[in-house]
């Protein structure tokens, strides 16, 4: 009985400073004063989404196009993986229920009134699957470092909106990221399987 306890204790303990620390690290983005940070920020949300998607759909029909079957399976890559990640961020928001911090919290200032809930980040898991999958594709510089420049751009709008808490924005990245990953390693071993011929 005591070790239950003392476990609850700590638990409590632990939930409550992770909690304090989640807000703490949100009020302290959400609050800057500047146009620069509220312009990119503004920026970086509304187009999430149109990056997101037409990066896949432009590689895809390009490699139709130019008939290059490289290109198109490095497309289904990463639009498979975002399409995969989006279903599980909506499932874990439908699961979660989180509320946003606009409503939990008065002084947290809302610059993109949104319905649904809170937790994970649905605009970074996005991105970072993006980010990660154009980064495992084509292992360059000049790809990887703005490619996630961009992904944590999103994150962090998203806090500075006062959309998302800082878990909710970390927890987006490794979705996005580990869904990158493990989608790669299975069209790797399906690409060695069946080993398509033709496509085209």
């Amino acid at each position: 009985m005591k070790q239950l306890l003392l476990f609850l204790l700590v638990f409590y303990c632990t939930e409550a400073t992770a909690q304090s620390l989640d807000y703490r690290i949100l009020k302290s983005v959400n609050h800057i004063d500047s146009r620069f940070v509220h312009q990119s920020s503004d920026i970086l949300s509304n187009t999430t989404t149109y990056i997101s998607f037409g990066i896949p759909a432009g590689m895809g029909l390009y490699s139709l196009i130019s008939k290059d079957k490289e290109l198109f399976l490095d497309a289904v890559y990463v639009g498979s993986t975002l399409c995969e990640v989006a279903v599980i961020s909506y499932g874990l928001k439908h699961m979660t229920r989180r509320e946003r911090p606009y409503n939990t919290y008065n002084n947290i200032i809302c610059r993109d009134e949104v319905q649904s809930s809170s937790f994970p980040s649905g605009h970074t898991s996005a991105a970072f699957s993006v980010a990660t999958a154009l980064s495992i594709t084509y292992p360059k510089w000049y790809v990887i470092a703005p490619s996630f420049l961009w992904a944590g751009g999103v994150g962090f709008a998203r806090m500075y909106e006062g959309v998302h808490y800082p878990t909710d924005i970390l927890c987006g990245a490794v979705l996005g990221a580990g869904s990158a990953w493990l989608n790669y390693k299975l069209n790797q071993w399906l690409i060695r399987k069946y080993e398509p011929k033709k496509w085209f």
